[in-house]
């Protein structure tokens, strides 16, 4: 038989161009299989360029939130959809390649495509292949993608050719951390309620007329389980709401050390602080791709309408390719015009981010500077009193993700933090991660229950949904979104207490790699410290008054 999925032809990339930064590479140990079957059925997202959000966003950040409202989704979508006639000529490319139009959101500027892997191979020149891991199979490829040269213009990204996982879940069992001789003889746990009350969030608040939208790129909840554990904190339940992206569903794993824990901690923290909340869960499959389109759906929802995201997936930057950073960027972009907040966590690894190779590294999307990066730290309290909060440091495999961007240049409305150079070689000087922190040693963790187990959790997964419950409090007080929320947190006077100030501890994660320590001020541990809920929302209102 034929071997469609044939090696590429120099003469056959004349009229082509490679579209920067989409060189991929085998994931490290990763062997070489079988090339995919040319018959394959799989799926494509072509991110297309659009109207830039740019000056809106520039104006926006420089105005009290009353004098500068946010766009609507439907506001946006007339001013900022792709331009039809470009359009017209990606269906046209499709269709000269036998691939199918899936899908369209001209508002996040994405098209799903659809059809055979040796479809794909011709369409964009690149030879797929099997790859495999001692525990999965990938559909991988290695160089660059390549477009016609009279669609150069217009296509920004392309995503899916390659399936490997993308991510992992940023939470940590307390049970797994305890090793011989380690220093975690004893835990403190508490339920996400008296988390909330030493942060001294906003209390008895109705938040029914908001929506947190949760990203989760595997695992699954069970409704009543969900009904079970609000019940036991006396709590209202938040209304779920389940949004399948790219054929993934809610599928619970019976795992409560997979991807389950992540979908529980995240839906029972953000539920609990924020009661009654309506909770859109985008259920995506864990790759590049898949991730872009959970949070294209999630931002340009117009049924469940967001106005806060919770992202607890990541990985570092050095892991992802360049278009793909950027085309999940744009979609950060999108948001901040539309007035949605994201919370990310920063990484549950220190400042070497799990990364074996001597250097430090910053956790993506934490690291983009249109969302609100979480740092972890340690707490001791009881009631409202907290009696100690340090930077969380357990050790490598247990220690709060922070450092320097290597791909984001460091933003205007953090050039008075005080960012220090990277640790790494070259001292380079970029974007400051994270922003703000929350209680994230599993040590001090999350009373959750988890397929059917009640277990403690931690890691700075659950920072991003705690800040979500926090923001949505806000928003709900307020009367209308806070949106992107960098500009102002650096911007408020420390005379307004909004935040708990950590100055003990560090991210170090090895003798041999460098890192960084908490300080008065921001630092890349914990950035502007953990929240004091009720003086930031009287900082916030203040703002709103001017």
């Amino acid at each position: 038989m034929e071997n469609k999925n044939r090696s590429i032809d120099s003469q056959e990339l004349i009229s082509y161009v490679q579209i920067p930064g989409s060189e991929r590479s085998p994931l490290p140990d990763a062997v070489k299989s079988t090339p995919v079957h040319p018959d394959e059925e799989m799926s494509v997202t072509v991110l297309v360029r659009r109207p830039s959000v740019t000056s809106f966003l520039e104006m926006r950040s420089t105005s009290p939130f009353t004098l500068a409202p946010h766009l609507s989704r439907e506001e946006f979508a007339a001013a900022y959809s792709v331009d039809p006639s470009d359009l017209e000529k990606i269906k046209q490319f499709a269709n000269d390649f036998g691939l199918s139009i899936k899908e369209v959101n001209a508002a996040a500027g994405t098209i799903l495509l659809s059809g055979t892997a040796s479809a794909f191979s011709k369409a964009f020149k690149v030879q797929l292949t099997n790859y495999e891991k001692p525990n999965f199979t990938y559909r991988g490829r290695t160089g660059p993608i390549h477009i016609p040269k009279d669609l150069a213009d217009i296509v920004e990204a392309v995503s899916g050719l390659d399936n490997r996982p993308q991510v992992r879940p940023r939470f940590q069992i307390f049970e797994e951390m305890i090793e011989p001789h380690s220093p975690l003889t004893a835990k403190k746990s508490y339920t996400p309620p008296q988390i909330a009350n030493l942060y001294n969030f906003p209390q008895n608040i109705n938040c029914s007329q908001q929506c947190i939208g949760i990203i989760e790129l595997g695992g699954g909840y069970s409704p009543a389980e969900m009904g079970q554990y609000f019940s036991s904190l006396g709590v209202t339940q938040p209304v779920l709401t389940d949004v399948s992206v790219n054929g993934a569903t809610n599928q619970p794993t019976g795992d409560p050390s997979g991807p389950d824990g992540e979908v529980a901690l995240d839906i029972e923290v953000a539920g609990a602080v924020a009661p009654g909340v309506r909770i859109a869960v985008y259920f995506a499959p864990n790759t590049a791709a898949g991730f872009l389109n959970a949070i294209a759906t999630a931002v340009h929802d117009n049924v469940n309408k967001p106005s806060v995201l919770s992202i607890s997936w990541g990985a570092p930057e050095n892991q992802w390719t360049s278009q793909a950073m950027k085309a999940m960027d744009r979609a950060f972009q999108d948001a901040a015009a539309l007035g949605v907040t994201i919370f990310c966590a920063s990484g549950d690894r220190g400042s070497a981010d799990g990364v074996n190779d001597g250097l430090v590294h910053a956790d993506f999307p934490a690291s983009s500077p249109n969302v609100v990066g979480c740092g972890g730290t340690k707490l001791i309290g009881s009631g409202q009193t907290i009696t100690s909060e340090v930077v969380w440091n357990e050790g490598p495999d247990s220690s709060t993700g922070g450092g320097v961007s290597a791909v984001f240049n460091l933003p205007t409305w953090q050039t008075a933090a005080h960012v220090p150079p990277s640790a790494n070689k070259g001292s380079y000087k970029g974007r400051g991660v994270p922003d703000v922190a929350g209680d994230a040693d599993p040590a001090t963790g999350y009373q959750v229950l988890v397929d059917g187990h009640q277990a403690v959790y931690g890691g700075t997964s659950a920072v991003a949904p705690l800040w979500a419950g926090l923001i949505t409090l806000v928003n709900q007080q307020l009367g209308q979104p806070v949106g992107f929320l960098n500009p102002t947190l650096y911007n408020l006077s420390p005379s307004s207490n909004a935040f708990h100030d950590i100055t003990t501890g560090n991210n170090v994660t090895s003798i041999k790699r460098g890192a960084y320590t908490a300080q008065k001020g921001w630092d890349p541990c914990t950035g502007l410290g953990s929240p004091n809920g009720v003086n930031l929302f009287n900082a916030l209102k203040s703002l709103q008054n001017t």
